[in-house]
Parts: C-alpha cells; structure tokens; sequence
C-alpha cells in the first residue's frame, strides 16, 4: 500500500520498504550518486547523494535509508550542495584524475559531478604517485588503473551479488585500501571469468577494456543493438561502430534476457569478424581435394542435388542435420522444418541438447 512522505516540500508517494533514492527517482527527483547499483545492496560508500532528513543529526545516504510516513527530506538545500561538492572534492584528491587521457572521458560520472559542482581546484593535496598501486594489465581484456579507483564497491557488488562470481572484493584497510582478487593476484591469476560486468558498472576510468583503448571516444562511436550469435540464449547488446568497424561490445541495460550482463565471449570476442581466415564466399571441393570458390546459387544447387541423390538411394532417414546454438531460435525453427517437412525425416538435433 503506497504512503507519503514530504520531498523539497512536495507530497510525494512511496512503497512502503523504498530507499529515499528511489522514492525521489520515481517522484522525478534525481539524486546523484556513484556507490548505487541496480539489484544490489545499498553501501552509501560514496556519500554523493547526501540528503537533508528533519529530525535527524547529520546528513543521510539517499540511497540506504529507508523512507518513513511523513519523513521530510531535503536534497537540494545550501548545505547537501556544499556535502555533495566536498565528497567529490575528497574523491577527485583520492587518485590521478587525468581526465584528458582516461578512456572514460565523456562517461565518466565523477567527471560529470566535477563539472555541475563547477570544481576548477581542489582545496585538497592529491594522493602521492608513490602511493598509488601500479597500474594492472597482464590480461587480455582489462585494465585496473588503480589511481582511478574511488573504491566506491560497484564492481565487486556487481561481480559477488549480481554475477555471483566472487571473484573480487575490497582488500586491505585505511589509505592501502584496494580493489582485490582472491590473494590478491592479477585477474589471469584469479577466479575471474572475464565477464566484463565490472568494466560496465565502474562509473569512472579505474576499470577499462583493454581491446578498445584508444579506437574511439562514447561521441564518436554510433551504437548499434544486435542480439549476440555466440549461443542460444539470445542476450541483447550493443555494437560500438567507428568508421564502419566495431570497437567495443557493451550489454543492453535491463533488456530481456540477460538484463545488462554478457559473457566473456559475447563481450570481447569480436575479432572475428575481421579475420583474415574468415570466409566471404562460399567452396566448393574438387576432385583433386582443392578448394574453388563458387557462388551462393551454384554451392546450394549443389547441395541440394546431392540431398535428392541420397534420398532416392538411400531414404529420407540416410539424411540427418544439426542446427547451430549460434542460430537464432528462428533459424533452428527454419532448420527442423526444412528436415521435417520437405526432406521426410525426424533426424533433426541441436549442439546446445543435452
């Protein structure tokens, strides 16, 4: 049953059980934050999104305090400006925030907050380069810019509560805090199954596709939503194009079926397509065991006189097909329907049965 609570002066609605985060969101108030994910417990590791709350002794997470009946909240007073504005201050003194040659310039979410709050000069000493953990690359498809991290948690809630991976969590204590594997080894020396799902919820440039360094700024990339071909599943995606040429793979936010995940291979195995080794065209085998190329006509025309061969000889059952589990469910339907109805037999499988 909805209840109501008082936002900037304003009557708003709320589900009994909804952060303050959430109410404002759904009453159109935005609420900025850089800790918060989707589906995962709330940290209020980043304090961004501060809020003023009536009776209460200090500011309040938006994001892990829970709304009360007749709760009044503030989230846009003098006072949660200046919180807000010094939080990212603090954030920005954290690290090396070169934004000029991060890969996450243009989609970076401190970067955005350094720019409303119009931070031009910290009044805080950046960390020493001595004490920033080196940067780590060993793998084929991530690197950790430690000197980027805000250690806001994102990553490891996404790999240990939305993946159930575990393969990170946060390490050690104080200012020797860091992002870690298990025994703190590089990721090729770890659990990690290289799903990316880290890469995707870091909300600056401390996680970043190595594939994709330096093919192509977010603004100079058109994105294009495909369905991946790696395996039945049918998990939505985007194609990062530049220049006629895909530079980088992302997930469809909430989208059906895999909801914003991907697998190692639907997100970083895309070379193929520009592979040397690919065929263009179809071949067709001669009698001396060479290959020779040949037109789509000609290669099914081929094919299907042989069909007719066989099942002259031999029976419609001499004849059996198995469809592909890179097959969209609508060519497997195309496949068992052609071996069904026009061939005669039932011998018709696929890989992904077992």
């Amino acid at each position: 049953m909805s209840q109501t609570f008082i936002l900037n002066g304003k009557e708003t609605p709320f589900t009994p059980g909804q952060m303050i985060l959430d109410a404002a969101r759904n009453g159109g108030v935005e609420i900025p934050t850089l800790c918060y994910l989707k589906g995962a417990a709330p940290t209020g590791a980043c304090r961004i999104c501060c809020v003023e709350v009536k009776g209460a002794r200090s500011l309040m997470a938006a994001c892990s305090t829970p709304v009360t009946a007749g709760m009044e909240v503030t989230t846009n007073s003098e006072l949660v400006h200046r919180a807000r504005k010094m939080n990212v201050e603090f954030l920005l003194a954290s690290g090396r925030h070169n934004c000029l040659m991060c890969e996450a310039n243009g989609q970076c979410k401190l970067q955005d907050l350094s720019y409303f709050y119009k931070i031009t000069k910290l009044q805080f000493r950046e960390k020493d380069e001595k004490d920033i953990y080196p940067t780590e690359d060993q793998n084929p498809f991530i690197v950790r810019d430690f000197s980027r991290c805000i250690l806001c948690g994102r990553c490891v809630q996404a790999c240990n509560e939305v993946l159930v991976n575990r393969a990170i969590s946060q390490g050690y204590r104080g200012a020797e805090s860091k992002i870690v594997t298990g025994g703190d080894s590089p990721y090729n020396e770890s659990e990690c199954v290289f799903c990316g799902q880290c890469v995707d919820v870091c909300p600056v440039g401390a996680l970043t596709e190595k594939k994709a360094k330096g093919l192509g700024r977010p603004w100079e990339t058109q994105k294009i939503r495909t369905t991946c071909p790696y395996c039945g599943v049918g998990c939505q995606q985007l194609l990062h194009v530049k220049d006629g040429k895909i530079v980088k793979v992302t997930a469809v936010e909430g989208a059906q079926p895999n909801q914003g995940r991907l697998c190692v291979k639907g997100r970083f195995a895309y070379d193929f397509i520009y592979s040397d080794e690919r065929l263009n065209t179809p071949l067709i085998r001669q009698k001396n065991g060479e290959f020779r190329e040949a037109s789509w006509d000609e290669a099914l025309d081929l094919v299907a006189s042989k069909f007719k061969q066989i099942i002259a000889s031999d029976g419609p059952d001499a004849i059996a097909g198995v469809s592909c589990a890179r097959s969209i469910n609508e060519d497997s339907y195309q496949m068992q329907k052609l071996f069904r109805a026009v061939i005669g037999t039932n011998n018709i499988d696929h890989c992904a049965r077992t």
